[in-house]
């Protein structure tokens, strides 16, 4: 993965400068995204440019472009790098002022950066196959704009960390009225006597795009029960099914949460109902 595209131009990563007194390296003032492909096609492109631009209205950054100019940087940095499954990443800083200033500077030309990543093959609708997930819980200390999805991500990398360093793949994230709100760098849900339930969007947690994705494919294409409720932790340590979602991971199964196992310690059947039903829509966002 060696082409990258920066501000117009698409150079070799070792060739990419950006300028020490970009607002994005100093204040992390910026937006990102991350979209998957496989075997060159993109997945989620037009909900994910969505999400991109109303990031960038929220925070103040003009940096307008029409959905079929971010397609074409994707689709070039596809063709320009080897590999069948590639993430593509965007991120958009304020741009380089002359001082460092934490008032918005007026009229900077913001600087666009994207490259291309290997991401694992897509999930495989098989309980065989599929990777579990074991995660820690802790209490959710990021900022009350979560979401936004900003390039300021230190809290998130400092929750990932603490069930990182104790050997698990991600951390379940609570508030102070012990109701669970997402993952370091997921959405979260429950599944409890055959009901998929999971936290209503509000500024505690990223509107997600696999999140939209399985939401809708589940409501259009299957007779699977929905709802988005608050979700005490108590729920989450009874659940039948914990799960988490990303780009990356499509629908992650959580087999245990703090050293203790997640209903009986495998992956559950709607797990596999749900994964079927993504992976035979996904294709169509």
């Amino acid at each position: 993965m060696s082409i990258v595209y920066l501000n117009g131009e698409y150079l070799p990563m070792q060739e990419a400068k950006i300028s020490p007194m970009d607002r994005g390296f100093l204040f992390g003032d910026g937006i990102y995204e991350v979209i998957p492909s496989y075997d060159g096609k993109l997945v989620g492109f037009a909900p994910h440019i969505q999400r991109l631009n109303e990031g960038l209205q929220l925070i103040g950054i003009n940096c307008s472009r029409e959905q079929q100019e971010w397609r074409e940087i994707c689709e070039q940095l596809i063709e320009k790098n080897d590999g069948l499954n590639l993430g593509i990443y965007l991120h958009i800083s304020r741009g380089a002022d002359t001082k460092r200033f934490h008032a918005y500077p007026e009229d900077l030309p913001a600087t666009v950066y994207a490259f291309a990543f290997e991401i694992p093959a897509a999930s495989i609708a098989d309980k065989s196959k599929a990777k579990t997930y074991k995660v820690s819980t802790t209490e959710d200390l990021r900022w009350q704009r979560c979401n936004i999805k900003s390039t300021a991500l230190l809290g998130n990398v400092m929750h990932f960390q603490h069930g990182f360093s104790r050997g698990y793949n991600e951390t379940i994230l609570f508030n102070n009225n012990n109701e669970m709100t997402e993952g370091s760098a997921c959405n979260a849900y429950i599944v409890k006597n055959g009901m998929v339930i999971t936290p209503p969007l509000d500024n505690q947690i990223l509107p997600g795009i696999t999140r939209f994705m399985l939401l809708d494919i589940l409501s259009r294409h299957s007779s699977i029960k929905v709802e988005e409720r608050i979700v005490t932790m108590d729920e989450v340590f009874n659940a039948d099914e914990v799960w988490l979602t990303s780009s990356s991971k499509e629908i992650a199964p959580v087999v245990e949460i703090d050293g203790s196992p997640v209903g009986n310690g495998k992956i559950g059947d709607l797990w596999l109902a749900a994964q079927t039903l993504y992976s035979a829509h996904k294709a169509d966002y």
